[in-house]
């Protein structure tokens, strides 16, 4: 065989295992999608079906009457408070906006002195983040519950936004990023004018975080608005329901109403989803915007 013909032979290898990598990672990101949008697509069926045409049918049937809103309205009213999914988007919204507003506050400011002041133990207390992001929550709320208790602070809408609101190292991270990508310049150059700290972290670097307070509002948001273990924990004597909580009503030992639980899912899944699609822009910019520098 001539020299031409093996480079030929080689070329033509190269290209079917180019071609082959590639219809695997199509196929894997078909299956990843499948898999994806197939709850999806049951809730959405079930959601429209009436609990005689649930219980004998499959998931995956399509529904009689794709009219039937009778779930929505169902899970939207609810036949009582536990169950009205408009007050628990009251309370929800409510939580989620406070939460966030401290949420951003706290990040941005201690992502900007530790960046930006350098002092005996700024890196201890980077590496004191860092450990409390690896202690699981589930282990500290023996202690937590203890000290709401104590505190007054169990049952009380107010009591379940101060431990939301208590301090997210990711938050922090991505703050402490940004601002290591902003260049000290800035800050020195104000504080040459007759700028205070304060008025270069509000008036100069803080608009500047744009990107990066969007990221956190949404990853935080979200979070808080799925949230369901300190809800029903910190927040159990009928009063208060946020979404998740006000879904799980419809669930019982013996019986659970599936059908009206899967629209009260789609209902709720539209606020984040609305959300994440305008801001996607800044999601991705604030999240990459640490893995460079200069």
């Amino acid at each position: 065989m001539s020299v031409k013909q093996a480079n030929v032979s080689e070329n033509r290898a190269a290209v079917g295992r180019k071609v082959l990598l590639r219809s695997l990672s199509y196929l894997v990101l078909i299956l990843a999608c499948f898999i994806a949008i197939l709850p999806i697509v049951s809730a959405f069926n079930v959601s429209f079906k009436t609990a005689e045409e649930y219980a004998s049918s499959n998931a995956m049937t399509p529904p009689r009457n794709w009219l039937n809103f009778e779930n929505y309205l169902m899970v939207w009213r609810g036949n009582q408070p536990s169950q009205s999914l408009l007050r628990a988007f009251g309370t929800s919204g409510l939580v989620v906006v406070i939460v966030v507003s401290v949420s951003v506050m706290m990040g941005s400011m201690l992502g900007y002195v530790l960046n930006r002041f350098r002092f005996p133990g700024n890196g201890l207390i980077r590496n004191l983040f860092l450990i409390a992001t690896l202690i699981p929550g589930i282990a500290m709320q023996v202690t937590t519950y203890q000290i709401m208790t104590d505190m007054n602070l169990v049952n009380t809408l107010h009591g379940y936004i101060i431990l939301m609101s208590g301090t997210d190292v990711i938050s922090i991270y991505i703050f402490l990023q940004f601002f290591e990508n902003l260049d000290v310049a800035l800050d020195e150059s104000a504080v040459l004018e007759g700028c205070t700290y304060f008025g270069v972290f509000f008036r100069i670097l803080l608009p500047l975080t744009i990107p990066a307070i969007v990221t956190v509002a949404v990853l935080k948001g979200v979070g808080v608005y799925n949230e369901y273990y300190n809800a029903n924990l910190y927040l159990n004597s009928g009063t208060f329901y946020t979404v998740s909580t006000a879904l799980y009503s419809f669930s019982g030992p013996y019986k659970s109403q599936f059908n009206i639980i899967c629209a009260g899912v789609l209902l709720t899944l539209l606020p984040p989803l609305i959300l994440f699609l305008v801001f996607q822009k800044q999601v991705y910019a604030g999240l990459a915007s640490g893995s460079v520098k200069g």
